[in-house]
């Protein structure tokens, strides 16, 4: 999820995953796979900065988590 501004000010999140195209119009427009549209105060490269930021947060976050431990099968099937 990102944080954006629309137009007016107002912030919203948006899941940046449903995003399927970013237009200069020159308003900067987000389009989502749903063909919803929000009119957003940053740029189009604000966004993209945005988008892999987050997602450089994901796969941080999961470099760094602990694997869980695995039991053997053969210890599950009392063998």
């Amino acid at each position: 999820m990102i944080k954006l501004t629309r137009l007016n000010q107002v912030p919203m999140i948006l899941n940046s995953d449903l995003i399927e195209h970013i237009d200069s119009t020159p308003d900067t427009v987000v389009s989502l796979t749903s063909g919803q549209k929000f009119l957003v105060a940053e740029s189009p490269e604000e966004v993209v900065d945005k988008v892999i930021q987050f997602r450089r947060s994901i796969l941080h976050s999961d470099v760094l988590a602990p694997v869980p431990e695995r039991t053997p099968v053969s210890a599950t099937h009392g063998r």
